[in-house]
């Protein structure tokens, strides 16, 4: 798992996701809470056949304290889309990515997550990322790294840039 405030946590597992292709395993990357053409999403589907990726969101940000049913849908629908892949056995790394700040903000339970952790074939990586982990899901992760961020260039008025950040 990778969380914390710091930027890096969807890069960091999109790497451990082109290792894993680079030595011939099937990966699925489910990014929650994402619906824009992030450059990682038109990388893979243009020169990575070993990645599959699926959007499970809409291009706007969530209100963490009045979600709109659309992005609770969706976030649901990704949910089903995990224990179809998980149930499949044709993957060898599962990706879930953002979906800690899905938990964080009520659009999928920490039950469901921690039900695929507990669920998941032995032989399948599983990868979350996202800020604001819950305790009992790092608890029952093996893996657990924080990115801090120490300082970061929005703080400056640099906005969002393509290719960078999306």
């Amino acid at each position: 798992m990778y969380t914390g405030d710091g930027k890096g946590k969807t890069t960091a597992a999109l790497g451990l996701a082109l290792r894993a292709i680079g030595h011939g395993y099937k990966v699925a990357i489910v990014q929650f809470m994402k619906g824009r053409d992030y450059g990682e999403k038109v990388a893979i589907e243009r020169w990575l056949p070993g990645i599959s990726i699926y959007q499970c969101g809409r291009d706007a940000f969530v209100d963490k304290r009045n979600p709109d049913l659309l992005d609770i849908t969706l976030a649901q629908e990704g949910m089903g889309l995990v224990k179809n892949i998980v149930r499949e056995e044709k993957y060898d790394m599962l990706i879930l990515d953002e979906i800690n700040v899905a938990v964080d903000y009520g659009l999928v339970s920490e039950s469901q997550v921690i039900e695929v952790i507990e669920t998941k074939p032995l032989n399948l990586e599983l990868v979350l990322t996202g800020r604001n982990a819950s305790p009992l899901i790092i608890e029952r992760a093996d893996l657990v790294s924080e990115v801090k961020e120490i300082k970061h260039y929005y703080r400056k008025g640099i906005i969002s840039r393509e290719g960078i950040e999306w």
